[in-house]
């Protein structure tokens, strides 16, 4: 059984910052990749950015240049830290891993959200 609990979320005026963390715990062998993903309300999930084990990163282009993923892999954590924060980031933020467990199986797993709003 692995769980993510994510933390940083809140309510931030247009052009602030947040840091979301993200942090795996349970029957952990290795992580592979990790990810943010977020949901707006009326709209499909979407992946913000993804990090592999070999810090190799990937990032929609809505958020090019103001977000930034990274991870410690001692602490089997991923961070997001998102600068210049438009209202159009307000969404569920959640954070995924794909994971191979102490019984040397691989599942994805999320965790349970955590809620950004960007407002005045």
């Amino acid at each position: 059984q692995v769980q993510l609990v994510e933390s940083g979320g809140g309510l931030v005026q247009p052009g602030g910052s947040l840091r979301l963390s993200c942090v795996a715990s349970g029957s952990i062998f290795r992580i592979n990749a990790m990810a943010w993903y977020r949901q707006a309300p009326g709209k499909q999930r979407e992946l913000v950015q993804g990090i592999t084990n070999a810090n190799s990163t990937n990032t929609a282009d809505s958020v090019k240049g103001r977000f930034t993923i990274s991870r410690d892999n001692a602490r089997n954590t991923v961070y997001l830290q998102m600068n210049s924060l438009k209202p159009e980031d307000t969404a569920v933020y959640y954070c995924f891993a794909n994971v191979v467990t102490l019984s040397r199986y691989t599942a994805a797993y999320w965790g349970q959200g955590t809620q950004v709003t960007v407002s005045s």
